[in-house]
């Protein structure tokens, strides 16, 4: 049971009672249409108000009843303008619920003749933030008796170009919102959070020494069971008073709703949940997005990661953080980075081992960890930490590069003794990666552009495969690659990237994202060369019902060859295998072993294997000419088209690149968790994610054909949870 022991203190910055005069309904937007005498111009407002959340639109929170003005429609692209009838000032205040862009563009205006005399925006002007509409207040006093309009104006086609407006009224009392504050002692480590998902988002704060020091959105359970509880890491006060403020009703006893534990919460069932991936990355509440600072140090892999830790949608981006020995068995650490103020949120970035102490914050002998990311309010900026990644300390004069853009990515160019950031950057009206250079991490030089590509680049060097030893073919090639998982091959000099083809390649297909690969990747083996490891986000691959969403995809080694593997021409292209540390998780023997088959045939629906919850399967078919096969993974359809040589799965489909002209099978290597699938084509050549939450009364894995097929290999092994203790 939980219960608090606290002192709770209730203040109402809502009406003040004083005045007997009633209050003057203005607008409220509850009609079909805006009313008598209001005029709109332009899209933006449509034909009457909204009800409620626009297309497309986060969730519309804190209006009355069922309508409102949102200039949402069509969009942030829409513009347009709505004007009231005239109107007489009769009261102290002119009071309004206001949400959307904090633009001059995005605002409501008091005009008194043909003078604006007041004007208020919204909340929001950079990325995050939320919809919900908050009570503003104008003093009128010195406007008292003279006639008046509206203007709702909404001039502003980037980011946040939209307002939301309601419930107008004149009164003798300044509206503000209601709030609820409680005073908590800190001694336990945690506060656990009651959320419920689909809740009003009520903003809150955490307030130490009159400072504060955490501010974010969250969906408290007011009303109902909660469906899960948030869990806020607050040690760093042990000993203080924690003062919680939240936007919430008067009535609202805050102390069953925010409680201090000695324990995460749901600690003890964590990573056993019934839906909970075995072998993909899930943060153990909250939502997780792109991969950040993906690096490797003293012998751990570090994976960073956008996170909100208070709710299971986007929104209040930090950095989570995980470390693992292996990629796969993840031990979740605190958050790495707070967002340093409410709505300057923690973007994504990435980080570097400063082996040679450039940067000056570390020593020879223990050199520091530097990650840069994107302050959505400040710029580009960089933090260092000497404790192996656990606590990070921001630069002094951050931000370091500021422009329009964000997602930095830190490499070392070796042969100019230089660090590169690879930014993604708007400029002209057009969409580029920037490319910076600097000796020690603080200070930055921009170097070049490259146009085309569109938010979190990865850069690399990578050693190119020489099959027959040709002369003139070079050791290695440079690699740009975007979150869509197209790439371009070609130089890098430390300043310009040059790409070798005009045409972009793709290697992944389906829900993947953002990807990024680990700095200072050790070598498999003893003279093995380094690897370059990637991670991606499998975005859209959510979990319903649970306390966490999203997952990252499987950790592949990326290799560079040719699009003919046994002769060094053609283009130069990615493979991607599932990472070899993969091979602890197989359950042996396995469910199903057919092993160079000249004999098995498949005409008509065969079951490979049954009771199966994870697991992998690896398979060599030779479809006769211009056929398919289907594989059914429990009850998710794998489809191949044999004329038109494609993978399809879950409506994404992916080609199926041609190796060899003599070989007439396909070879694919498959994997299925408790809410994906992902496939690896003909040696890692085509890469394929998609969200498949299982079949629940379906543990089979069967096998079709049209026509006759020839079964060479088909290997099903079980995988085991990376979870387990």
């Amino acid at each position: 049971m939980r219960t608090l022991s606290c002192t709770l203190l209730l203040f109402a910055l809502a009406p003040a009672r004083g005045a007997d005069r009633a209050d003057i309904l203005v607008a409220d937007f509850e009609g079909e249409t805006y009313g008598d005498g209001w005029t709109a111009t332009g899209t933006a407002f449509g034909k009457g108000p909204a009800k409620g959340t626009l297309p497309n639109q986060m969730a519309v929170t804190g209006y009355r009843g069922k309508g409102l003005v949102n200039s949402y429609l069509g969009g942030d692209g829409a513009t347009g303008t709505l004007i009231s009838p005239a109107f007489k000032i009769d009261r102290k205040y002119l009071n309004f619920l206001i949400g959307g862009g904090k633009h001059a563009k995005t605002c409501i205006n008091l005009v008194i003749g043909d003078k604006v005399v007041r004007t208020a925006t919204g909340p929001n002007d950079a990325p995050g933030g939320s919809e919900h509409l908050d009570w503003s207040a104008w003093d009128v006093t010195d406007f008292a008796g003279k006639e008046a309009r509206l203007e709702i104006v909404d001039d502003e086609k980037g980011g946040w170009g939209h307002i939301n407006i309601d419930h107008i009224m004149q009164s003798d009392k300044k509206f503000t919102p209601d709030r609820v504050v409680t005073d908590y002692p800190i001694t336990e480590p945690y506060l656990h959070l009651a959320v419920k998902t689909g809740a009003p988002k009520r903003r809150t704060r955490f307030i130490v020494d009159q400072q504060t020091v955490r501010e974010f959105d969250i969906e408290l359970a007011i009303e109902g069971k909660p469906d899960f509880w948030a869990t806020a890491d607050v040690s760093a006060f042990k000993g203080k008073q924690l003062t919680i403020e939240a936007v919430v009703p008067l009535d609202t006893k805050l102390g069953t709703l925010v409680v201090p534990a000695a324990k995460w919460a749901d600690a003890d069932a964590l990573y056993a949940e019934k839906h909970r991936p075995l072998f993909h990355f899930t943060s153990r509440t909250g939502w997780l997005n792109d991969p950040n600072g993906l690096v490797y140090a003293n012998g751990e892999w570090h994976l960073y990661y956008q996170h909100n830790p208070f709710g299971r949608e986007w929104g209040n981006m930090h950095w989570g953080h995980a470390v693992s020995k292996d990629l796969f068995r993840w031990k979740e650490q605190p958050v790495a980075l707070y967002p340093q103020k409410y709505g300057d949120w923690a973007f994504s970035g990435s980080a570097v081992l400063d082996k040679d102490n450039t940067s000056g914050w570390g020593t020879k002998e223990k050199p520091p960890l530097v990650l840069a990311y994107t302050s959505t309010g400040r710029g580009e900026c960089v933090a260092y930490s000497t404790d192996d990644g656990r606590t990070w300390k921001e630069y002094d004069k951050n931000p370091v590069v500021k422009h329009t853009g964000r997602d930095p990515k830190l490499i070392w160019h070796e042969p100019t003794k230089r660090w590169v950031m690879a930014v993604y950057t708007e400029a002209d009206k057009k969409q580029w990666i920037a490319f910076y250079t600097s000796p020690d991490l603080k200070a930055w030089a921009f170097a070049s552009r490259i146009e085309g590509f569109y938010e979190c680049p990865d850069l690399f060097e990578i050693p190119l495969a020489n099959p027959l030893r040709a002369p003139n073919i070079p050791a290695t090639k440079w690699v740009l690659y975007a979150a869509d998982a197209k790439y371009m091959v070609g130089t890098f000099d430390g300043k310009e990237f040059k790409p070798d083809f005009k045409e972009k390649q793709q290697l992944w297909y389906g829900n993947f994202y953002a990807a990024q690969s680990f700095d200072n990747a050790p070598a498999r083996g003893a003279a093995g060369a380094q690897r370059r490891v990637q991670i991606g986000w499998a975005r859209g691959v959510t979990f319903p019902g649970t306390p966490f969403n999203q997952q990252m995809a499987l950790p592949v080694e990326l290799t560079l060859s040719w699009e003919d593997p046994t002769q060094a021409r053609g283009k130069p292209v990615l493979t991607a295998k599932p990472v070899v540390e993969i091979n602890t998780l197989r359950v042996n023997p396995p469910a199903l072993a057919v092993r160079d088959s000249t004999t098995r045939v498949v005409t008509k629906p065969e079951v490979l294997a049954d009771k199966l919850d994870a697991f992998e399967l690896f398979l060599v078919i030779e479809p006769e000419k211009d056929k398919g096969f289907t594989v059914d993974l429990r009850g998710t359809k794998l489809v191949y088209d044999g004329a038109k040589r494609t993978l399809t799965c879950k409506g994404v489909t992916m080609p199926v690149p041609k190796l060899y002209d003599a070989r007439k099978q396909i070879e694919l290597q498959i994997f299925v968790d408790r809410g994906s699938v992902e496939v690896f084509a003909e040696n890692g050549h085509a890469a394929l994610s998609v969200a498949a939450l299982p079949d629940v009364k379906n543990d089979k894995v069967e096998i079709s054909a049209t026509g006759r097929a020839l079964l060479r290999y088909a290997i099903v092994s079980r995988l085991k949870s990376a979870w387990e203790k």
